[in-house]
């Protein structure tokens, strides 16, 4: 067992010292090379990647300064709408504490008047029905004194007229009936007046006639 041991201990280490040759030229063949050629790629694609990144940066001052402008512009909004808000609030707590209790007040006046009207309103309605009759009463006996002046200054003539020939003559009925049955009267008076009038004037119209006839004759 000593042999097989040694030999497994032997064989480990020839692996091992392979294995280091082994990265060791690895190493060795991928080791960079500082030739000049070389030299120049490289500091070219660092200075397109320096200013690459000088734009970003550039980029990045420009945005950072737009955020901050438009932060600044955003933070006086909002001041100013804090300050609305706060005197809307002081507004708001001077109305609740002087406007509000003012017209609770006047409220309470008004409907304390309203209620008082309310009362007072049938007995102001009776009043005007009141005033509306007599005013219409008055407004009635002007028309009559209108009228009864306008039928004293009319002519007798023209009064005799109205009583007979229209119901519109402002007198009562005894009037009217006495006008009209004198009226009657008279006209059958003269009527029959003229009825002999007219057969005495053919009566002697006629004799006169026969009394010429005998005096030719």
């Amino acid at each position: 067992m000593s042999s097989g041991s040694a030999n497994a201990e032997q064989s480990r280490r020839s692996k091992s010292t392979e294995s280091s040759d082994l990265s060791s030229s690895h190493d060795r063949e991928h080791t960079p090379s500082w030739e000049p050629r070389n030299l120049c790629v490289a500091l070219e694609s660092a200075s397109r990647r320096a200013s690459l990144q000088e734009r970003q940066i550039k980029d990045l001052e420009n945005k950072l300064a737009l955020d901050l402008s438009n932060s600044h512009a955003i933070e006086n909004l909002l001041q100013e709408v804090f300050t609305s808000i706060h005197q809307t609030g002081e507004r708001a707590r001077f109305a609740i504490n002087n406007t509000v209790p003012h017209v609770d007040r006047t409220l309470q006046e008004d409907l304390v008047l309203l209620h008082e009207l309310e009362e007072q309103l049938p007995e102001v309605g009776a009043q005007i029905r009141d005033i509306r009759q007599v005013y219409d009463r008055g407004r009635d006996k002007a028309r009559d004194l209108m009228s009864s002046l306008e039928w004293l200054n009319t002519p007798i003539s023209q009064k005799l007229r109205a009583i007979i020939f229209t119901p519109n003559a402002p007198v009562s009925k005894r009037w009217k009936v006495a006008v009209r049955t004198i009226f009657a009267l008279v006209f059958c008076m003269c009527m029959w007046i003229a009825w002999i009038t007219l057969r005495g004037a053919v009566r002697a119209h006629r004799q006169r006639l026969v009394w010429g006839e005998r005096l030719m004759s």
